[in-house]
């Protein structure tokens, strides 16, 4: 640890906190304890940016158990995986901005559609939550029914809370436990360190997967379509929509 000189009111007086709120992180785990000097302790520059990072996780709302086990893990490289959401609502401000029903954004919560944010150690929704609201607004209003649209979502979150579950446990090594565990800590280490870098490459594979599953599943519904006389789906042409007049 680097140089500690600094008396806890010093400390405290640097972080604008009280020296009680220090003893609490102190005693709590959230901050690393005072290096013994004589009958002194002190602390450092390495206290004072714990503290600050403490701050900036209690500004997005994080719980205090959350910060904890943030703080404390030894992986660095995972602030821009927290610090990234820049604004944060309550559920009443999430539907305000979403322009959906209370009733129907319940529904999608219940399905886990929409992340309950204590699940992810916060206690508020971000920016990411209004952009999923405002998406299923959009189609509902070209056309999709809010049924299909709630069973949607609860296909689409029953596949990927498997998909991670699988992605845990090979990343993990529990999967392949004829793999190598040093090599295989040391990617974990490589990279959480990179992820910064490694999120946005992980985002766009995804998303290009499931854009071409969609562009799949839109040619096969198109040509089943064509071959049955129904529309999109499966469902059976009206006479005023199933051709050209007579």
């Amino acid at each position: 640890m680097a140089e500690c000189s600094w008396r806890i009111d010093d400390l405290a007086q640097r972080a604008a906190l009280t020296v009680d709120t220090i003893r609490y992180y102190t005693r709590e785990g959230l901050l690393p304890a005072a290096i013994k000097a004589g009958k002194n302790k002190l602390y450092g520059q390495s206290h004072l940016d714990r503290i600050a990072y403490i701050k900036q996780l209690q500004e997005k709302r994080f719980s205090l158990a959350a910060i904890k086990a943030i703080v404390t893990t030894d992986r660095p490289g995972l602030d821009g995986l927290f610090l990234g959401a820049e604004h944060q609502f309550s559920l009443e401000e999430l539907i305000e901005r979403s322009e959906l029903t209370s009733e129907f954004v319940t529904k999608i919560s219940a399905i886990g559609l929409l992340a309950d944010p204590e699940g992810l150690g916060r206690q508020s929704y971000d920016d990411a939550d209004v952009a999923l609201l405002r998406n299923v607004a959009e189609l509902l209003a070209v056309g999709m029914t809010q049924d299909i649209l709630v069973e949607l979502g609860r296909i689409y979150v029953r596949h990927f809370s498997e998909l991670q579950r699988e992605v845990h446990a090979m990343l993990a090594g529990w999967s392949h436990p004829e793999w190598d565990p040093a090599e295989m800590e040391t990617m974990q280490r490589e990279l959480t360190a990179n992820a910064s870098r490694m999120l946005p490459a992980v985002d766009k594979v995804l998303n290009y997967v499931h854009q071409r599953t969609v562009q799949r599943l839109t040619i096969e519904a198109l040509r089943t379509a064509a071959a049955t006389g129904t529309g999109v789906g499966g469902v059976k042409n009206s006479p005023s929509t199933s051709g050209p007049p007579d």
